[in-house]
């Protein structure tokens, strides 16, 4: 190591840190919300979980509804770490990997399910989140049906929005089902079923 890289060494140790502490933070947070809820998560039991004072936590998040963003912010990146798609991978490929990944995760279906009903609560501060993300999933979904319904592989009478909305409805429906009875609920397997009713089998 020179003389020139000492320095740089040192400046980044508090941002590191700092970084680290935000990351418990951001667990702690995680963990309590998927359990209790936004209602019933109280920044103490955050800050107990964390490690940390609420004061010290207050440093990172000012307030409990910017640590609630920022938790689910961070439920996003981490679902957003699943394998790249495949080269010519589908639709249904994509959205079934998806949900295997997420089931691997401790908490991270917890967490956006529970938040999703409370979020339709007078003032809850997930609302525009989950309204928004809704609205991006749907526009997704009908995008890709409807290029599948342009190759001919949709079956005749599918509205291709119609079965994007469906398509969330499902998939959602089915992660709560898997919470209360993961040995019962297969998500993969009913996704697929209705990937099966809505297209035609590709050509080989």
């Amino acid at each position: 190591m020179t003389t020139k890289d000492t320095p740089r060494t040192g400046r980044r140790g508090p941002y590191a840190k700092s970084e680290e502490r935000r990351r418990a933070i951001l667990d702690a947070a995680h963990a309590v919300f998927a359990a209790k809820g936004y209602r019933g998560g109280s920044l103490q039991d955050v800050a107990d979980r964390a490690g940390m004072s609420q004061t010290s936590m207050l440093h990172y998040f000012p307030s409990k509804s910017d640590l609630l963003m920022a938790a689910l912010q961070w439920r996003d990146d981490i679902t957003g770490r699943a394998d790249a798609a495949t080269v010519g991978e589908g639709l249904m490929e994509g959205i079934v990997r998806t949900a295997l990944y997420n089931e691997g995760i401790p908490g991270v279906i917890e967490l956006y399910t529970v938040l999703c009903a409370e979020s339709v609560t007078e003032g809850h501060p997930g609302r525009a989140y989950f309204t928004a993300r809704f609205e991006r999933l749907r526009t997704s979904y009908t995008r890709g049906i409807a290029a599948l319904a342009a190759e001919g592989r949709v079956r005749p009478g599918v509205d291709p929005g119609q079965a994007a909305t469906s398509l969330v409805a499902l998939w959602d429906g089915l992660q709560t089902q898997w919470l209360l009875a993961p040995d019962t609920v297969d998500v993969a397997a009913c996704l697929r079923g209705y990937f099966d009713l809505i297209l035609l089998p590709a050509e080989d």
